[in-house]
């Protein structure tokens, strides 16, 4: 390799290696002090203007969040809080078990059937269903609701989380399947038939339900005209890992075609944000799983409000929580009534594009907003169907990577073949241009106008090794963000030690922690990416002034691969492979390659060669002008 094709290669390098740090999973940091579990609710030390009504109506709101502390039995002249035994149901449908509660007409807890926990095995019986299977509910310890908040005429502020309601279910347990539903009511009354009813319509098939809210004759209850429709804390953290789920956990609002994500990015940051007008959905959201709620008629709501924060725990972890609103314009009128769509279920593109109204937002391959638009068409038209379209004749992941891997080499491989052929041709052309570096050692002007001419005699475009990688840099940060929050990898095994593609394949914990990197794991993945990054240097660089290039960006990508899933690792490790392989034969089968001049050299400048004119007519314009 040429000076400049070396440089190049070193941008590009640097470009990727700074990507790939900044988005790789952060390593928490350590804080001395004990987790506050009151942060979310010290703003309900807030003096609250009592010369604004509406003021106070939305900032009590947001104090109200996840308050279900029992201060006191009497709210005010019309409610009062829960008493007396709490009474649960249970659902179950194909997909989930779901537990309401009498407290609040709330979901109290939520089950995936089809998702285990990270500690349990699948051929582990002897635990029960409920130590076995992801709960993303157990309120309100660990996020749920839905509840309605708002000022009561006589000012005080109202959460229904902390009302007692009256259930029309009969029995303890319901199981519906297939095309089944079920209808369940809670009620509060505040009497003289006046009250607050939540229904929930449930279906077999779905983890979507039907949340309807009628109010009825409580306009002279109800203090201006705005009630607010709630969720707290987001979703319980489910994965070991929870640094890397708190690096995900992120609010968001789709509103006129537009996904806004709001996320806390430091420990005991808090950050909030509202949302003026029609409002299609709010959501919660962590690695693998989401809520999503989404009123039937969005013209019906004024806006939205979140607000979330990042808390450091203790042996490094980390959690976020989010919670959000919607307003509600609450008019006089005898009976008000609010339709819902809730989704408490896995953050999987395929099964969110089901249900339309653009659930599928929610789920980014990239976390830059000046990247989003090339990657995720290509993650989500290209290469996301073809990995589940592989999946259908291959059962086991691992190996889908591998094909996958194998087929993504043979799509790049014109741009490949170029870039391999292109640096072929500058190391054959390298002893002419070391000869014109002698010959013109004192006039750099003229060894570059000679380089150019060289150049342009035998058709080599210097920059021709480097175009093609950077045309593949769109398709790497697609695939990346593909498999790293790819909900299909989750605890699928490969083979060996290779127990769970979507977490890092560890073969040694270390005593210490690696400085810089932060980590203290070695993957076997990684390991044998790193080796194959290190032959295909070998492979590529010539020149030995670069020598170091070799040594030292295999080593820097390992360790920074150190923390990344398995899947990941596991098709870099493959795509590598390939890559040796075809550099192989390619400079093999052009071992007898020999440079010819081109026919018409002043057609073959290419862009290089342009701009080397362009500075060189600039050059002699600052000389004149200095005579």
């Amino acid at each position: 390799m040429d000076k400049q094709t070396t440089v190049a290669f070193i941008i590009i390098g640097v470009i990727l290696v700074l990507w790939l740090y900044l988005n790789s999973p952060q390593q928490p940091q350590k804080s001395g002090k004990t987790p506050d579990s009151t942060l979310v609710s010290k703003e309900s030390t807030k003096t609250i203007s009592e010369t604004n009504p509406k003021e106070k109506t939305k900032e009590q709101a947001k104090v109200n969040f996840g308050s279900t502390q029992n201060d006191s039995l009497a709210l005010g002249k019309y409610f009062s809080a829960a008493s007396g035994e709490e009474k649960i149901i249970t659902i179950e449908n194909d997909l989930v078990k779901i537990e309401l509660s009498s407290k609040g007409g709330d979901i109290k807890k939520y089950f995936l059937k089809n998702y285990k926990n990270w500690y349990s095995t699948n051929h582990n019986t002897k635990n029960s269903f409920y130590d076995t299977h992801v709960q993303l509910v157990n309120y309100p310890e660990g996020g749920g609701g839905p509840d309605l908040s708002f000022i009561s005429s006589d000012g005080k502020a109202i959460n229904t989380s902390k009302l007692s309601f009256k259930s029309t279910g009969e029995k303890p347990y319901y199981k519906i399947t297939g095309k089944d539903s079920l209808v369940l009511s809670y009620v509060f009354s505040v009497g003289n038939n006046k009250y607050i009813e939540k229904k929930y319509v449930f279906y077999g098939d779905k983890y979507s339900m039907q949340c309807n809210l009628q109010l009825v004759g409580l306009g002279n209850i109800i203090s201006n005209n705005d009630i607010d429709f709630v969720w707290n804390k987001g979703l319980r953290f489910v994965e070991e890992n929870s640094v890397d789920e708190a690096i995900y956990a992120n609010a968001s609002v789709y509103s006129g075609g537009e996904h806004v994500v709001v996320e806390a990015t430091k420990n005991d940051e808090k950050v909030e944000k509202d949302f003026r007008g029609r409002i299609d959905w709010v959501a919660v959201r962590d690695k693998y799983f989401a809520v999503i709620i989404a009123p039937q008629n969005p013209s019906e709501v004024d806006g939205a409000y979140i607000d979330g924060t990042k808390i450091a725990y203790a042996n490094n972890g980390e959690r976020a929580y989010y919670n959000v609103r919607l307003a509600l314009p609450f008019d006089t009128s005898k009976i008000k009534q609010k339709n819902f769509t809730i989704y408490i279920g896995p953050a999987d593109y395929n099964i969110l594009k089901s249900y339309g109204n653009n659930f599928d937002k929610i789920v980014e391959f990239s976390s830059m907003a000046w990247l989003k638009f090339i990657v995720q068409p290509i993650a989500q038209y290209v290469l996301l169907p073809l990995f589940n379209f592989l999946h259908l004749f291959i059962p086991n992941y691992g190996l889908v990577i591998i094909v996958f891997s194998l087929i993504i080499k043979l799509v790049l491989y014109p741009l490949t073949k170029s870039s391999f052929q292109s640096m072929k041709k500058m190391q054959l052309l390298q002893p002419k241009i070391t000869e014109l570096k002698e010959k013109y050692k004192d006039d750099p002007q003229k060894m570059n106008k000679e380089t150019m001419k060289l150049y342009s005699t035998y058709g080599v475009n210097p920059a021709g090794g480097c175009l093609p990688i950077l045309l593949q840099m769109p398709v790497f940060i697609a695939l990346w963000g593909l498999l790293k929050v790819a909900i299909e990898l989750r605890q699928q095994p490969f083979v060996f030690w290779i127990t769970d593609l979507s977490r890092p394949d560890v073969i040694y914990t270390l005593p210490f922690k690696i400085p810089f990197f932060g980590i203290d794991q070695i993957s076997g993945l990684a390991l044998l990416m790193g080796v194959t990054q290190f032959i295909q240097q070998k492979m590529t660089v010539k020149d030995p002034k670069q020598q170091a290039l070799i040594y030292v960006m295999p080593i820097f990508l390992t360790l920074l691969f150190m923390s990344f899933p398995a899947g990941l690792n596991l098709y870099y490790f493959m795509f590598n492979l390939f890559s040796i392989g075809q550099q192989y034969y390619i400079n093999h089968k052009h071992d007898g390659m020999e440079l010819q001049p081109v026919k018409n050299p002043k057609k073959s400048k290419g862009l290089m060669g342009r701009l080397m004119e362009a500075a060189e007519q600039n050059a002699k314009v600052q000389q004149k002008r200095k005579r």
